[in-house]
């Protein structure tokens, strides 16, 4: 009896904000794959890129299950109309294993959010479920990288002989004088922006090829810039600490293809999505790297990346290509009716 009194409790406004976010990520996901699977050689990234398209497939049909459920309007998303699977290759094998890796813990962090924040017991297990299977296959898209050579390990610290504590507070200092050695969460975080800013620089530049509209090309373009710059910074900031970046540039992993695998639309909501992710990244690297001068170039460079991302929501929004997310009532224009 409390199970079916439970399963008809609605929605709350976080359980249908997850479930609205997951259905337009998997309706873009399902688009992507497909056209990846049409330009793929390597067995085992099909094999891998299969299993993908099958999860994100499963998981739309549960989402569509809920949304029809509570009578919710299901969203637009992506369809057949922002893909052609049948356009010219544009990226390489290569970077498809790596949009995997980065794909796929992307997710794991997105549905580690969206779980604590469910109250129904079947949210609770559709969440718990898109966990386990997207641990699955993060674990084998980095054991298939490392098999073939392609996945380059963080650089590694010595051992220290014993336990110490810190007794000075030049510890947090790092504008003036001298700066201590890296510790091991900011040498982490540099490794992963570095690394996720090789993906986005490759991604944004075979955007940037394919990109019907002229305002979005120049977009495209001037993000191609911003993420080889950030980069830079994350890499100087590693080398000077005598430390590799773990990251290696990908943008030769693009095709000279000019024509447009998906539509704009999907192109620019898929950039933009990967932005929210960095500023969050970024956020946290701010919030666990007690170096200041760490701290300013997160800062700085969030705040780059900000006015970058309001500048494609802007365009989104111009061409009527933005889908209003789930959002409270008016409460002040209902009153004035």
């Amino acid at each position: 009896m409390m199970e079916n009194k439970e399963h008809h409790t609605t929605l709350t406004s976080a359980e249908i904000a997850s479930l609205w976010t997951s259905y337009q990520e998997d309706t873009l996901t399902i688009c992507g794959i497909s056209y990846f699977l049409n330009h793929v050689d390597d067995a085992q990234i099909r094999g891998l890129l299969e299993q993908a398209l099958t999860s994100a497939e499963q998981r739309t049909e549960k989402e569509i299950r809920f949304f029809n459920d509570e009578y919710y309007p299901l969203p637009h998303g992506f369809t057949k109309h922002d893909v052609n699977v049948d356009a010219p290759r544009l990226f390489s094998d290569k970077l498809y294993l790596e949009y995997l890796i980065n794909i796929t813990g992307m997710n794991l962090i997105v549905y580690g959010t969206a779980l604590p924040l469910a109250e129904r017991s079947d949210v609770i297990t559709f969440y718990s479920e898109n966990l386990t299977e997207t641990k699955k296959l993060y674990k084998q898209a980095k054991e298939l990288a490392m098999e073939k050579g392609v996945n380059i390990r963080a650089p590694h610290i010595p051992k220290p002989n014993q336990v110490e504590f810190v007794q000075k507070e030049s510890f947090l200092a790092g504008w003036f004088g001298e700066r201590r050695p890296l510790l091991g969460m900011e040498i982490s975080n540099l490794v992963y922006a570095a690394r996720r800013n090789t993906l986005g620089q490759a991604v944004i530049t075979g955007f940037s090829q394919v990109a019907n509209t002229k305002e979005v090309r120049q977009f495209f373009e001037k993000g191609r810039d911003i993420s080889g710059k950030h980069l830079e910074v994350f890499s100087d900031i590693l080398q000077e600490n005598f430390l590799s970046s773990g990251a290696q540039l990908m943008t030769s992993e693009v095709t000279d293809s000019t024509v447009a695998p998906f539509s704009d639309r999907l192109m620019m909501s898929f950039i933009t999505t990967l932005i929210a992710s960095g500023i969050g990244q970024y956020g946290y690297s701010l919030a666990t790297s007690p170096r200041h001068d760490l701290a300013m170039q997160y800062t700085k460079l969030m705040a780059e990346i900000g006015k970058y991302s309001n500048d494609g929501a802007n365009i989104l929004i111009e061409n009527g290509w933005m889908e209003q997310p789930p959002m409270a009532a008016d409460r002040k224009d209902l009153a004035k009716r």
